[in-house]
């Protein structure tokens, strides 16, 4: 009967003993010092979001102007086509 209390832990010392174990974990990471490195750099970033911003544009004029509408593909960025869809916007 002694040997089962002395494995029952009462909620006080539950706690005292997981705040313990809390400021061993604080004590070893303020010691390490954390270094991220990053597997793409930010410049990297920039430039990758630039092109799929263009290539999407690209691609949504392509598919706008010949899938959607009734245009050749190859006359979706000739200088004729674009001022005419000027010309309909702002209703010349």
């Amino acid at each position: 009967m002694a040997a089962s209390q002395e494995l029952v832990k009462t909620r006080e010392e539950l706690i005292e003993e997981k705040s313990n174990q809390q400021e061993k974990i604080n004590k070893n990471a303020d010691s390490l010092t954390k270094v991220r490195v990053r597997l793409i750099p930010i410049w990297m970033r920039l430039i990758i979001i630039t092109v799929l911003l263009a290539l999407s544009v690209t691609l949504g004029a392509i598919i706008g102007y010949s899938v959607l509408g009734s245009g050749k593909v190859s006359d979706t960025f000739s200088k004729e086509t674009w001022t005419h869809i000027i010309d309909l916007v702002n209703k010349k």
